[in-house]
């Protein structure tokens, strides 16, 4: 039981944040992360997770990740081409504004920093090729994410109009995301042997800031999230049928492109996994009102960890 809930502890944290949150009828609990947000609280938090992921990632090890170019491209064109336009197909369906914005924050994010890292390893991957498009699909979806959403809001029309100043995104997004992750990079490969005895120490603390972004975005939509109560449900089907329908993707891609063993493993979780942080922060600040939104971006986050972790089994033998 105990190595049980070391490897979902993750999982386990951001539904007791969740809960905890939404339960506490006092409003303390949420009360202090609405202070907290107010204060630039989720600027602050996003650019520790990005610092802290660059000294976590193995800076020395890109340039072997660098030879799989067919790899890397098929990786990217999921993140980036199939993932907005599966969830533009879920846009066309009759669901409610809340859930749509957040199927598309979902699927215009890049990459997560360090889960689809681990798995690939975990499955008998090529690492460094993980490593490779990680920094590549972060570092893009700085110019990405604003065209791309705004492309997708574009179906929703006028219920969730927002004006997306896509230059001042972009440089926000370059400020509290790439900066730091830069930074974070340059410090590991000069000192990678003192960071490295810190590493795995690092990455918990990394996981805990994604639980205070997560509590501090929790606390803002609060009540819209307990009026949203009864659809849970259709979250739950819904990010799991997109996380399926990536891995599927990924999947039939690695054989139409004889990607084998050692080489698929990074395409797959790379180009179908999500970051939770960033879906979050930009949840807080364009669509605040929209509680279902971050609903979604939490739920799908649960949800690919896990179907992801059964896959990681599969693939090893």
């Amino acid at each position: 039981m105990s190595g049980l809930l070391k490897k979902y502890w993750f999982i386990a944290g951001l539904i007791l944040v969740f809960a905890v949150t939404v339960a506490d009828t006092t409003e303390t609990v949420s009360g202090v992360g609405r202070w907290c947000k107010m204060h630039r609280g989720p600027d602050a938090v996003i650019v520790l997770i990005f610092f802290f992921s660059g000294l976590i990632l193995n800076a020395r090890k890109i340039r072997s990740g660098l030879m799989d170019i067919k790899g890397i491209v098929i990786a990217l064109i999921i993140i980036f081409l199939v993932a907005p336009i599966i969830a533009a197909l879920f846009g066309m369906a009759s669901l409610e504004t809340g859930i749509k914005i957040g199927i598309f924050l979902v699927a215009v994010m890049p990459t997560t920093l360090s889960s689809g890292v681990v798995m690939t390893g975990a499955a008998g991957g090529n690492i460094a090729h993980a490593l490779v498009i990680t920094i590549l699909a972060n570092s893009l979806a700085v110019f990405s994410i604003p065209v791309a959403l705004s492309l997708l809001l574009n179906l929703i029309g006028g219920a969730a109009f927002v004006s997306i100043d896509k230059p001042a995104i972009m440089i926000k997004l370059g400020f509290l995301v790439l900066l730091p992750l830069c930074i974070g990079l340059m410090i590991k490969f000069y000192a990678k042997s003192f960071i490295d005895r810190f590493a795995l120490k690092l990455h918990t603390l990394n996981q805990c800031l994604v639980l205070g972004i997560v509590w501090m975005a929790m606390s803002q939509a609060r009540y819209a999230i307990i009026n949203s109560g009864d659809k849970i449900g259709i979250v739950f089907l819904l990010v799991f049928s997109f996380h399926g329908i990536l891995l599927a993707t990924a999947g039939l891609f690695t054989r139409l492109f004889n990607l084998g063993k050692g080489r698929r493993e990074s395409v797959i979780f790379m180009g179908s996994q999500k970051t939770l942080p960033l879906s979050v922060i930009i949840q807080v600040s364009l669509f605040p009102l929209y509680g279902l939104a971050l609903v979604v971006c939490v739920m799908h986050h649960m949800v690919h960890l896990l179907m992801d972790g059964y896959l990681v089994e599969r693939l090893r033998d």
